[in-house]
């Protein structure tokens, strides 16, 4: 399906969305996905969560072009380069935000071809100068494009098995791909 897209925008955007499986009541007695999930920190609502994260990839249009499920507590940043390796894509612009700051990760994006742009924080050096608000404001298109995979149920994946937790996410991120078509 990625190849039949017209993916003529000229950035990527890539971000991370938690998948929570219980309530945060139960973080250290929960016993679904034991060896396969653990216990993340959700930044937006600052709370701690069980469950895994879905690291993705998407076009300034809203297309999903691949993810990728780790578990709750890996950092944004080291899915990247491993994603971008799965994709391939022809734009070479990607958007992130201030998770995906750091040197290293930049210096190996750039020698794959690729050119990283992520918000400075409020305190870092040249931070007004360098936060263009209109990269700003299409990196924000991925956080409306999550909302709507919530709509799907990508988000409150109540699945039991890992294959069941596969085939809902998978089903969610198709019919959400189907819907921009």
């Amino acid at each position: 399906m990625n190849q039949k897209v017209d993916l003529s925008g000229q950035f990527l955007i890539i971000d991370s969305f938690p998948v929570p499986v219980c309530q945060p009541i139960r973080n250290y007695r929960v016993r679904i996905f034991r060896g396969s999930a653990n216990i993340g920190y959700k930044a937006t609502k600052k709370i701690y969560y069980y469950g895994f994260k879905v690291h993705a990839i998407v076009s300034d249009d809203g297309y999903v072009l691949d993810y990728a499920v780790t578990r709750a507590s890996v950092h944004d940043a080291k899915e990247t380069v491993e994603l971008m390796k799965n994709t391939h894509p022809a734009n070479r612009y990607l958007l992130g935000n201030e998770g995906y700051l750091g040197k290293r990760l930049h210096d190996r994006l750039k020698q794959m071809g690729y050119e990283l742009w992520t918000p400075y924080r409020k305190n870092m050096a040249g931070a007004k100068k360098h936060n263009d608000r209109q990269l700003m404001a299409i990196r924000r298109t991925i956080e409306s494009d999550f909302s709507l995979l919530t709509y799907y149920n990508a988000e409150n994946n109540r699945a039991r098995s890992l294959t069941g937790f596969q085939a809902r996410l998978e089903i969610a991120i198709l019919t959400y791909n189907l819907a921009l078509i």
